[in-house]
């Protein structure tokens, strides 16, 4: 196995969060009373308990390098996830950064979800 890292996000709901990223090709593929694991292709998420999280005051984030970033992007969006600057869920553009690779967010109201950045 190769050395990896994988993001560990709060979930106030562990049916809302599978559902979700369910939409977005991931499967469980752990998950008991405290912790759920989501997997798409060699992708994870790992999700911990945390029914008392206060959404709008969240500071979790974290960030998957994707191959394809403008196909996730389209994915987010073919099943319904707006590009606004306001709302939950919601999506912003992949957009060229100084430092040379592309960066989308994708923001929840349960935690402040994955920015999705792609090297170009």
């Amino acid at each position: 196995m190769t050395d990896q890292a994988t993001p560990n996000l709060p979930s106030r709901d562990f049916d809302s969060t599978a559902a979700f990223y369910e939409r977005l090709g991931f499967g469980i593929v752990f998950r008991d009373a405290g912790w759920m694991i989501l997997q798409r292709g060699d992708l994870m998420l790992e999700f911990f308990a945390h029914p008392g999280l206060d959404p709008l005051a969240s500071w979790f984030s974290c960030c998957l390098r994707l191959d394809d970033l403008a196909e996730f992007y389209r994915q987010c969006k073919s099943v319904g996830i707006q590009e606004t600057s306001s709302g939950y869920p919601r999506i912003h553009a992949p957009e060229l950064q100084e430092w040379g690779g592309t960066m989308a967010a994708l923001v929840r109201i349960f935690v402040k979800e994955p920015y999705f950045c792609g090297v170009t």
